[in-house]
């Protein structure tokens, strides 16, 4: 059997990069949601109960997807800045809003 030799550690200095790729908020409306209605308004949401439970927005700029839940909990995903989570739940709420308002609600 050969013998092992071990070698000496060799001291590594470990540097990370890094760069912030995605990050996920989670927001509460505090109001039902119809995700049917929002869903025939809108053809940036789509909603399909039989696979999974909530909505999802589709928002552009900036560039985030928005899972919408009939308690009126959501969750953000894709957006790179705080600013941008901000920015796309608001435009979640304008969507909400005017649905609320062509619904008489």
């Amino acid at each position: 059997m050969a013998e092992r030799v071990s070698t000496p550690h060799k001291r590594v200095t470990l540097k990370p990069t890094y760069h912030v790729v995605n990050i996920v908020a989670n927001a509460d409306l505090n109001t039902y949601l119809d995700l049917y209605g929002l869903a025939s308004m809108s053809h940036d949401v789509d909603y399909e109960p039989e696979q999974f439970p909530g909505a999802i927005l589709k928002v552009y700029n900036p560039k985030a997807a928005l899972l919408l839940f009939k308690n009126g909990k959501m969750i953000c995903t894709g957006a790179r800045t705080i600013s941008d989570v901000k920015k796309a739940i608001a435009e979640a709420v304008d969507l909400i809003k005017k649905y609320k308002k062509q619904a008489g609600r």
